[in-house]
């Protein structure tokens, strides 16, 4: 398949230009102002959109096994090719739980069979979730999984957390971790702040994140391992990241698309489907955030899909669930600090497909002869208001419902075989 007429955007390297791109045996062939191919080779004309790498999404909660109601491999796959996303990596907090070597390898068969696109399982980092006895490590890595946490949770015991950055270590293993102290959240449930107090709402101080972030930042120094924040969230988080990078330690982070594109105003009159972990932060965390990942101290931006059923999100906003679906969203609110002036689209990307890929040893994220054929085409200008009721994912717990955006997916390929197409017929 012959890729003609796109704007090339390859984050890897920095390089844009016009030109096309060859397509065989799932893999990228040749690319470049002019490259051409056999006359059998079909060909696609971009008409001008941009050509990039697939996103990886490193944040990816997918009810199966044990709620497929909410979501599974199979919905989450569209939802992930809708949105230009061709790799997910999906989180441990399932029933059973993934912290057992043959519940991974059933994901991964589980995966392989339904979903469209390609799914990489993080195991659990302690046994059942509950922070108090560390996973197996070893045999979990070596039946598949991709990194280890224990998704919504943290782990509050500090032992427990050195051994498992010890233990990882040798293994060269991520570990990702959730940085909120529950016994700082307590019943807070959204920002604590001057919002919070007039909605009449228990608030999240910002310390129950960087409390838990310092602590393993020094342990993390104290072990040498592998260490990815999950989401950092407040302008105080950027500084305690910053001086660690500073200081050489193995240590990353992400954040949310939605603390870089809502603020908690965007809460208004308690609408549920905006209580997310971390909460919504003051507008000044949010341009600290932006400004972060633009100084590339934050590395990747995640989706957090959070599929949540109404059973779960209608109810008043203190007892409903935290979570947001976002895979199909998360491009096209990405690309409003694009059309704002406040990151170049090329870094975007790179938050969103090359970093993510190079801190978990995959191929992707890059366009180069032999790269996986793991592409998107997306025109970044084309408007929409968004239906929640359109979405492919089965909850439909969106925090951009109505919200006008901008860009969309055209087309996602996948190991060279197109999965998702909005061209017309």
């Amino acid at each position: 398949m012959l890729f003609t007429n796109a704007r090339l955007v390859d984050p890897a390297s920095g390089r844009e230009g016009r030109g096309g791109v060859l397509v065989r045996d799932g893999l990228v062939a040749d690319l470049g102002p002019a490259v051409t191919a056999a006359a059998e080779a079909e060909v696609v004309d971009c008409g001008g959109q941009v050509l990039a790498p697939g996103l990886i999404d490193m944040r990816t909660f997918v009810g199966e096994p044990g709620a497929a109601h909410r979501e599974t491999l199979k919905s989450a796959g569209e939802a992930a090719a809708a949105g230009g996303v061709t790799t997910l990596v999906s989180m441990p907090d399932t029933n059973p739980v993934l912290d057992d070597p043959a519940i991974v390898d059933f994901v991964m068969r589980r995966a392989r069979d339904t979903s469209i696109v390609h799914v990489r399982p993080a195991a659990a980092l302690t046994k059942g979730l509950k922070g108090q006895e560390m996973a197996e490590i070893g045999l979990l890595r070596e039946a598949g999984a991709i990194a280890f946490t224990d998704g919504a949770r943290s782990v509050t015991n500090a032992q427990v957390m050195r051994r498992a950055l010890t233990y990882a270590r040798d293994f060269d293993a991520l570990i990702v971790h959730h940085v909120e102290d529950p016994d700082l959240v307590g019943a807070g449930v959204m920002n604590e702040g001057e919002f919070a107090t007039r909605l009449g709402l228990p608030g999240i101080p910002r310390e129950a994140e960087t409390v838990m972030l310092e602590r393993d930042i020094r342990l993390v120094r104290l072990t040498g391992g592998r260490y990815h924040a999950a989401m950092i969230s407040c302008a105080d988080s950027v500084e305690i990241v910053q001086a660690a990078k500073e200081r050489g330690l193995p240590v990353t982070c992400g954040v949310s698309i939605n603390n870089l594109a809502l603020n908690e105003n965007d809460i208004g009159d308690y609408r549920t489907f905006l209580k997310l972990s971390p909460p919504l932060r003051h507008e000044d965390d949010r341009q600290a955030m932006i400004a972060a990942l633009a100084a590339g101290v934050v590395d990747v931006i995640v989706s957090d899909h959070n599929p949540q059923d109404v059973e779960t999100k209608r109810l008043p906003f203190a007892e409903a669930a935290n979570g947001a679906v976002g895979l199909e969203t998360l491009l096209s609110a990405a690309l409003r600090l694009v059309h704002s002036g406040q990151v170049p689209l090329s870094l975007i990307l790179r938050a969103m497909s090359t970093r993510p890929a190079e801190i978990l040893g995959l191929p992707g994220g890059r366009l180069a002869r032999g790269a996986p054929a793991d592409l998107i085409v997306f025109d970044p200008e084309a408007p929409y208001v968004l239906d929640k009721r359109e979405l492919r994912s089965l909850s439909k717990n969106t925090p951009f419902d109505e919200a006008r955006l901008e860009g969309q997916v055209t087309m996602t390929m996948v190991a060279g075989r197109i999965v998702f197409d909005r061209r017309p017929t």
